[in-house]
């Protein structure tokens, strides 16, 4: 469950234990015209990054070209905590954080596995979050929106906070 976070300190923590914990989110590149899409992340608190292994054939790798802006979206698994980054998206040749970040789900996607030439690593920074969480289930959440409705005077529900953060550039 999302604890409502009071300071954006707080909340910056929050939004880097939530993208350890979910480890899936709809990446895309701003600008290209193309949907979101699902991608698997590792997320490296102490850079501000995240990374991504994917395809260098893939639409997405030539959307971003040598780099681009992107945008990352992320909902828990218990949907009470959401978020919305921003910042810029670029390949990354490092075959030492590659071989860091490799595991058998990765490898599934490999025809050659670690070895297949199209293996690409891209890194992901973000640089503005928008970010919203909820103590309580969606049962709970449904009841105060229903009371908010029913209630003179009460329009808005309370079922979370929301913060808009600018992150920190990691050196």
């Amino acid at each position: 469950m999302a604890n409502r976070p009071e300071t954006d300190i707080e909340a910056e923590k929050q939004l880097w234990d939530q993208l350890s914990d979910t480890r899936t989110g709809m990446l895309w590149v701003q600008g290209s015209g193309q949907h979101p899409q699902p991608m698997t992340h590792f997320a490296d608190p102490d850079s501000g990054a995240l990374w991504f292994i994917t395809a260098s054939d893939t639409d997405l790798v030539a959307a971003m070209g040598e780099g681009a802006q992107a945008g990352f979206t992320l909902v828990s698994g218990s949907g009470d905590y959401h978020a919305s980054m921003t910042g810029p998206l670029v390949p990354y040749n490092s075959d030492e954080k590659i071989d860091e970040l490799w595991n058998f789900a990765v490898a599934a996607w490999f025809e050659k596995g670690r070895a297949d030439e199209t293996v690409q690593l891209i890194k992901f920074t973000p640089r503005e979050a928008s970010v919203w969480a909820s103590q309580g289930n969606p049962v709970l959440v449904g009841l105060k929106m229903m009371r908010a409705a029913m209630t003179e005077g009460e329009s808005h529900p309370d079922v979370g906070t929301h913060k808009v953060l600018h992150l920190s550039i990691a050196a």
